[in-house]
């Protein structure tokens, strides 16, 4: 066979070279093993699906589907090796239509000629159009290629259905904050591949902020370790200004599960409670430049405007859903201006917890456990028996009355005249008092008890 993509060669493959020494920090610290491989104990450890086709020797066409920096790529060549197989790699980005047929097709003359199988590699499988995706299809199905997808989007939405449907999607992981500092641990330990021969120095809160600015990308952890580490001589220990330079202004020792964080949030909920729009957008800020989670803070600005606003001001609610929305829609950092905006209205908005107090008086009613029967007169009655028994009997149509007013009870007889709801007179819930007065005044002369 002539020299093309691929070289026919006798015998086991030989491992693939070891990256220079010059290389990426990533790149000379990418597992040659599965036991290096961080995190994903779903689909590697013992029983698990990957595991097993290691273990049996049993491959077939599948799609890697997760996050940067959680081992597609890695998995995809230990699988290469595993199994004896011509590695090849397409980048989806650079590939056009011809390239793929001609790969293909060389795959399928190794084949032939030297019994021997290749791994493709799609990088960013996702961005191949229909046409290109159709081109794989004749190859797996012969079992020509093993064909591995990798993508950071949706396969359901990204790949074809006839090609989907011979594929085996697998779903990596974030690597949790334990599994970096673990891989962190190994590249300054690490004399051969890793900094170990520069006996550098990381306190464990470092680490532990570096894998937190990682946000489970294992080549974004090693690559902010490694622009650290250019900064110390050897022998020294890695400092926090490194680290901050790093990280861009972000807070060093911030720890999104600790104890800052909940400090920090919970002086945020205060400033807004208090109507302090100043402290509110200092504490906003101070939390998304220590990287917390946008939408988090959106999620808690919604809890907000329900808990401390409520009624006095329903616009509230209205845009901390439209900043939520606004953030989703933009990203950083045009859309912490959304947030930023929504936490000035809460602070300055009129203040009702009102509602928050009556839900939390009907959760503990309900939570005592007694269930009290609806009322007769609130049931439907679609039969004569139950008409007879007295179901619907006395229900009255607010519609057919005038404004819309009944005097018909509600709560059950056990709590007649119970009131759980009781606005204050600020902002809107001042007109929502009045009205509630009104319909209470015309429809229950005889009020009960308040509690």
């Amino acid at each position: 066979m002539s020299e093309g993509l691929f070289a026919d060669r006798d015998g086991p493959r030989p491992r693939r070279p070891e990256p220079p020494a010059d290389a990426p920090l990533p790149e000379r610290m990418r597992p040659r093993s599965l036991d290096e491989v961080a995190g994903q104990d779903h689909l590697l450890g013992s029983g698990r699906p990957l595991r097993l086709a290691f273990e049996r020797g049993e491959w077939g066409s599948m799609v890697f589907w997760g996050p940067p920096g959680t081992g597609k790529t890695t998995l995809a060549l230990l699988i290469a090796e595993a199994a004896d197989l011509e590695f090849r790699t397409f980048s989806a980005v650079l590939s056009g239509i011809k390239e793929v047929r001609s790969a293909m097709a060389e795959a399928e003359r190794l084949r032939r000629a030297a019994g021997r199988r290749t791994l493709l590699f799609i990088d960013e499988i996702h961005r191949f159009n229909k046409a290109q995706q159709d081109a794989f299809l004749p190859f797996v199905e012969r079992g020509d290629i093993v064909l591995v997808g990798a993508t950071t989007e949706n396969p359901s939405f990204e790949v074809i259905g006839p090609l989907l449907s011979r594929l085996t999607v697998h779903v990596l992981r974030p690597l949790a904050e334990e599994d970096l500092v673990g891989l962190l641990e190994r590249a300054l330990a690490d004399s051969e591949r890793g900094l170990g021969a520069r006996r550098l120095r990381a306190a464990p809160e470092q680490l532990r902020a570096i894998a937190r600015y990682a946000s489970g990308d294992a080549r974004r952890a090693l690559v902010a370790l490694e622009h650290a580490a250019r900064q110390a001589d050897v022998g020294e220990a890695i400092s926090d200004a490194a680290l901050e330079a790093v990280f861009q202004g972000r807070s060093l020792l911030y720890d999104k599960h600790g104890e800052s964080h909940y400090d920090l949030i919970s002086a945020l909920h205060k400033s807004v409670r208090s109507s302090d729009p100043d402290a509110a957008l200092y504490w906003l800020a101070r939390m998304l430049r220590s990287g917390e989670d946008p939408l988090y803070l959106a999620r808690r600005l919604v809890r907000m405007a329900s808990e401390d606003i409520g009624l006095a001001d329903p616009n509230a609610l209205r845009l901390a859903v439209a900043a939520r929305d606004a953030y989703h829609f933009l990203g950083s950092p045009e859309g912490e201006l959304a947030l930023a905006e929504c936490a000035v209205y809460l602070a300055v908005a009129p203040k009702s917890n009102a509602v928050y107090r009556a839900w939390q008086e009907v959760e503990r009613l309900v939570g005592e456990g007694y269930a009290h029967p609806v009322p007769l007169h609130l049931r439907n009655a679609p039969t004569r028996l139950m008409k007879e028994l007295g179901w619907a009997k006395g229900q009255k149509y607010a519609h057919d009355e005038p404004d819309a007013l009944t005097d018909m009870p509600c709560l059950p007889e056990a709590l007649r005249g119970r009131r759980f709801y009781r606005p204050t007179a600020r902002g809107v819930e001042e007109r929502i008092r009045r009205r509630l007065e009104e319909i209470r005044r015309r429809t229950d002369p005889s009020p009960g008890p308040e509690s």
